[in-house]
């Protein structure tokens, strides 16, 4: 996703509507693309007059605004929409933590993003106000995506006027090949770690050598641990606003019962976050 030049937004007359008309409005001026709202439900004068008075209310579109109004199921209609009308950037409002209450709204959410053709971004907080975005995090795991995924965040990073960018090398634990048992395993594994680390920050900095980063102070981070958890516990303790993702190859009914490393954020979702397909 090199450019983004147009987003689609889920329209759902919920008391979150104008803070997720404002936000989408918002970012679709940031990167001066158009803006496409889908209604799954009946359209009636009652729906059109409410969304025309808070397009009102928000900043004034750079580029034009147009929406869609379908009967169908949810998934379904939004998914389709994707395809049809061409979108870069899928914007869905999220729960940040699913229970019995909010399952289905959370559900939604997943299915969607698991089954976009498109990059999605998943707001948990979604505000009326612009709330600035001063650090973004991105995985930078070995994947034959993840340059894609850091070029974008990247882009969004300048895009948002965010200074901040942290790249997040995951490793697995069982990378060490050590059992800590004494002092001597200790140092081993410590010797290792580092050794670990430095192969993965000069594969990055071999990314990063063919992407303008002149506006941006970027760190990168070696974090042992459980893909996905390790990422989304460190972008929630550094209270970073937006964490950037590799999108799954694919998600079936194996990743339900053995995890997959994105169902991890998906479920308990730290911050907003950019599912980069």
């Amino acid at each position: 996703m090199h450019k983004i030049n147009k987003l689609l937004i889920g329209i759902t007359f919920s008391p979150n509507l104008k803070a997720n008309i404002f936000e989408a409005v918002r970012i679709a001026n940031m990167f001066n693309a158009s803006l496409v709202g889908v209604h799954v439900g009946e359209k009636n004068d009652k729906k059109i007059s409410k969304l025309d008075a808070l397009l009102k209310e928000a900043d004034t579109l750079k580029k034009d605004f147009n929406v869609i109004w379908q009967e169908g199921k949810p998934v379904d209609v939004i998914l389709q929409t994707c395809t049809n009308q061409n979108i870069d950037l899928l914007i869905l409002g999220a729960v940040q933590k699913e229970n019995l209450l909010k399952h289905y709204i959370g559900s939604i959410a997943r299915k969607i993003t698991r089954k976009a053709p498109c990059s999605v971004l998943l707001l948990i907080k979604p505000s009326v106000k612009r709330v600035k975005c001063k650090h973004i995090v991105v995985n930078g795991l070995e994947d034959e995506k993840t340059s894609k995924t850091i070029r974008t965040a990247v882009l969004v990073s300048n895009a948002l006027n965010c200074k901040k960018l942290t790249i997040v090398e995951e490793i697995k634990q069982e990378e060490l090949h050590v059992i800590v048992s004494d002092d001597k395993s200790l140092r081993r594994a410590n010797i290792n770690k580092e050794r670990i680390k430095t192969r993965e920050d000069l594969r990055i900095k071999n990314i990063l050598k063919d992407i303008d980063c002149t506006n941006l102070t970027i760190k990168t981070q070696s974090i042992f641990g459980k893909r996905g958890y390790s990422i989304g516990h460190y972008a929630k303790v550094k209270r970073a606003d937006l964490l950037v993702m590799n999108a799954p190859s694919k998600l079936g009914i194996l990743d339900r019962i053995f995890p997959h490393d994105l169902e991890y954020i998906l479920s308990e979702l730290p911050t907003d976050v950019l599912i980069v397909k």
